[in-house]
Formats: structure tokens, sequence, C-alpha cells
């Protein structure tokens, strides 16, 4: 979240970046909560001051009837004590659902629109668009032709946006998997298999909505456990609540966990498929620096997700996020987008965003400078090297051949064992 400090010295440009991000955060509301906040807070510390001074008249009172009137005088100011407490409680409850709810800052340079439409291409890979010779088909139709997925399967035993996997498809993902994590460990990434539970305090730290109406997370019914939607939540709660050297920054890690998420509203040619599904792997990059370091952190992530994608031999382009389509905490987003034949456009196969301080403060996530008295903030930043699922509709599509079947490609063969997937 931002600096409680920041938001009330900077009420206007809050309000305005609200605004931008299609936020509708109460900022008005939290300034005059924060002022009566100060106000009961000062007089409950009065009260406070007030009723030590009359515990102590008490042992000195000369008579009983004196003692007595300083019991009632005692009695009244903490009953008047516990009705403003009561209504600071109730005013912080609402301070905080406020401030929760409002988004991080953004960017001077991001673009700035109520969605995607308002993105901006920045650049393209190094893989151009191929033009078939044929009309390319879609992957649920060459999966299946191939017996790559089982889709009917998977709805009857989950259902619907659930699937199996099946034979080379199997294959393909695991070999995704260990590209990834290969690029990512020579980068100095440390590899991490993370839980895919988290506790919903961990998930609010990050950012993450475990329960109500607007969640797209899946919750554990009578516990306070929530299935992960990606690994950037398990990795971020690592260091909450936790203080580390700066010595140790930047600490770079790379987490491979399932994802879960209801994706509910999602619909249409565009979702079909594997593209908008409710269970799938990724391999997830996750960064803890010193601020002055996040920006570079942010160039890197970026670029080792175009290069996992130029050496897959996937045609993508580089769109920067309008300020309307970035999540609460980024502060700015970066997306890949693959060109994908059965769409005939492109689709999201990975994005990356630096959220400054705005985890590390819900997380309360610090590192301290040795010789400087107290702790400071951590910048966490999140990246996609490989959500398979989507990876496996570029590749089904992009390779497939005239005769149905589907070229692996050439950094993927050492895992699946051939060139080629046959009927």
């Amino acid at each position: 979240m931002l600096d409680r400090k920041y938001i009330l010295e900077n009420a206007a440009l809050v309000k305005e970046n609200c605004m931008w991000r299609g936020v509708s955060a109460d900022v008005d509301r939290f300034v005059t909560l924060e002022a009566l906040r100060k106000e009961k807070q000062t007089q409950t510390d009065e009260l406070n001051r007030q009723s030590n001074e009359v515990s102590k008249s008490i042992g000195k009172a000369g008579s009983p009837e004196e003692k007595q009137r300083f019991v009632e005088q005692g009695r009244r100011i903490r009953e008047e004590t516990a009705n403003i407490k009561s209504e600071l409680e109730s005013i912080s409850d609402e301070l905080d659902l406020i401030h929760r709810s409002i988004p991080n800052m953004t960017h001077p340079a991001a673009p700035i629109g109520a969605d995607d439409r308002s993105n901006t291409v920045v650049s393209y890979g190094k893989t151009p668009v191929s033009v078939y010779s044929f009309t390319p088909k879609d992957h649920v139709e060459l999966a299946e032709k191939l017996g790559l997925i089982d889709f009917d399967s998977g709805a009857r035993v989950a259902g619907a946006g659930f699937y199996f996997l099946k034979n080379e498809a199997v294959l393909l993902e695991i070999a995704l998997q260990k590209y990834a994590v290969d690029t990512l460990i020579q980068a100095g990434f440390t590899p991490m298999a993370t839980p895919d539970l988290a506790r919903n305090d961990v998930l609010q730290g990050t950012g993450y909505i475990p329960r109500g109406n607007e969640t797209q997370i899946y919750s554990v019914e009578n516990s306070d456990l929530s299935l992960v939607a990606t690994a950037e939540i398990t990795l971020g709660g690592i260091l909450a609540g936790q203080t580390v050297d700066q010595e140790e920054l930047p600490m770079r890690l790379c987490g491979i966990s399932h994802c879960f998420r209801t994706e509910a509203g999602a619909a249409g040619r565009a979702s079909r498929g594997l593209y908008r599904v409710h269970q799938f792997t990724k391999i997830e990059m996750f960064a803890f620096t010193r601020p002055d370091q996040s920006d570079a952190m942010h160039e890197e992530m970026l670029g080792l997700e175009c290069k996992i994608f130029d050496g897959l031999g996937i045609p993508y382009r580089i769109v920067d996020t309008a300020t309307g389509d970035l999540g609460g905490p980024a502060y700015r987003k970066y997306d890949l987008e693959a060109w994908m034949p059965g769409r005939g456009d492109y689709g999201e196969v990975t994005s990356t965003s630096n959220c400054t301080d705005y985890q590390a403060r819900r997380l309360n996530a610090r590192y301290r400078v040795k010789g400087e008295k107290g702790t400071r903030l951590l910048h966490t930043l999140n990246g996609t090297a490989i959500a398979v699922s989507r990876a496996l509709v570029a590749i089904l599509e992009l390779y497939q051949q005239e005769d149905g079947s589907i070229a692996v490609p050439e950094v993927l063969r050492p895992w699946v064992g051939k060139d080629l997937i046959r009927r």
C-alpha cells in the first residue's frame, strides 16, 4: 500500500492516479477520517492522563466521601474512554479498508487509458510472424487430432476449464519448465518449488483479494488458506515480517508452482482451450531489491522473458501496460504478447511488474543498512518466465505443419526426445 503520510500530503495526485487506473477509492474520505482519527486519539490520550491523575488522587483522598468522588470520576472517565476507543476502532477499520483499496502510484511514462486498448507497443521480438501456405488451425483442433489434450475428461473430473495433458504435451510441459528454469539459474536466480497454498494475509499482502465477489482466488473453506494464483504470492510471503541485510540484495528467486484462478466472467473464442484455464503450471521470477535497484531489475526481467521466447522462436510484441489495465500493486508493467495463428491475433503470454514498496509495506518486508539505525522498505518485482498453458497454445499453433503434425522447437528437443509430433 502507499505510505499514509504520502497520501495525506499528495491527496490530489493520489485521486488523479485512482481516476487514471479506474479505481473508486475514496481519497477524500480517507483524509477526513485520518483527521478524525487523530482527534479521537488525542482525546483518548487526554482521558488516559486524567485517569492516571484520578487514580493517584484516590490513594491521597482525605475522607471516604472524597475517595468516593474520585472513584465515580474515574468510572465516568473509563466509560468515556471506552466509547471513544470504540469510535476510534471503527474509524481505523474504515481507514484501513480505503487504504488497502488505493492502488500504487504509476510510472510517469506508462500510457494513460481505461483498458488494454490503450496499451502501447514498445517493440517486437526477433522472430517474424510466419505466412502459411495453408489455413492454420487453432491449438484445440490440433491437440484433439494428435491426442495431446483431453478437455472432455478434464470437465468430467473437475469441471469446465480443467484438462488433461497427454503424450507429447506432457513432455512439452516438462521441457518448457526445464528450459525456463535453466535459463533463470544461469541468470543468478535461486530455483524454488513453492507451496500451492498460502495464508490469506499473505495474499492480501501481495495485493490479491482472497474472498469476496471480485476475487479470482479459490479459497479453502473453514481455513485461512487459499490456492495461489501465482508463485508471486508465495515468494513475496517469504520475507513477510522479515528484515534482511542490504548485502543480500538484490535477491532473485525462481518459483515453480501450479496456479489456480477462477477466471470469473471469462468467455469467448479468445479464451478457448488452454488460453484461459483454472489451473496451469508457471515458472515465476521474483526479486527483492533496494529502491535504487528496482528499475534495472525490471528491465532485466523483461530481457529474460524476451530471451526465453526468442529462444523458442515465437513471434511476440512488448506492450507497455496502460493505467486502467494495471493491477493494484504495479507501478509499471510490461506484457509479452505472442502471435497465435489460431486466433489471428496476439495473446498475452508473460508480464513483468515493478511493484516498488507497495507490497513490501503490506508485508512489512524490510532491509537494514550496516551502521544505520532503523530499517527500510524493500522493493518487489515479479515476472512470468513461462506460463505453460499459454506457451503451449503458441507452440502448437505456430509450429503446425500442413499435414497436421507439429514441429518441436529446437531448444526443447533434448527433453521432448523428438523433432516432430505426428498423429
